[in-house]
């Protein structure tokens, strides 16, 4: 839970290792998720409130602070009512990412039902992907740690770097269309 708040903690890592402790038969499995899925519910909820409750008053008090005018916030609050639901689902997979996509969403108004929709099945599919992983890489596991440390930080790299181009080029195209 506190990891998805955004507490240092490496949340892949003990869920794998979760899933290696059901291999090795010191965990049972159902117990295992449902703890895994309860935790990261209760993080991405909590996170969700603190940007609800805290995140948009900020913003729109101190946002000139750290030039954050109110039109950019009004467009980014309008950005994440049309395609910030596949953000909230797929920003758990990316490290630094996932800590921040419940509050924006909070602090951009986005509704409970429609956040809760995303969020709790992106973390779903987020924590049992971990804990799956460690359970089927097994004694490969403590071998490949390192390795997969630096894989998951080049792959949420890329990915980042994949949705920035997305955006550069949208804005680009729209500026040209516009012209």
């Amino acid at each position: 839970m506190v990891g998805i708040v955004g507490l240092p903690i490496p949340d892949e890592v003990v869920l794998m290792f979760a899933g290696y402790l059901i291999f090795k038969g010191y965990f049972h499995p159902l117990p295992t998720a449902a703890t895994a899925i309860i935790g990261t519910y209760c993080g991405i909820t909590v996170s969700y409130s603190l940007g609800r409750g805290a995140g948009f008053l900020l913003l729109d008090r101190y946002g000139h602070l750290l030039r954050v005018p109110p039109e950019r916030l009004a467009r980014v609050q309008a950005w994440f009512h049309q395609m910030g639901r596949w953000a909230i689902f797929f920003g758990y997979f990316v490290m630094g990412v996932r800590h921040l996509t419940a509050m924006t969403a909070g602090a951009s108004r986005v509704r409970f039902r429609i956040f809760a929709l995303f969020a709790y099945s992106g973390g779903l599919f987020w924590a049992l992907s971990y804990i799956f992983l460690g359970y089927f890489l097994g004694e490969e596991l403590p071998k490949l740690s390192p390795e997969l440390r630096q894989v998951f930080l080049i792959g949420s790299g890329l990915m980042i770097l994949a949705v920035a181009a997305f955006f550069i080029c949208r804005h680009f195209f729209r500026r040209k269309l516009a012209s």
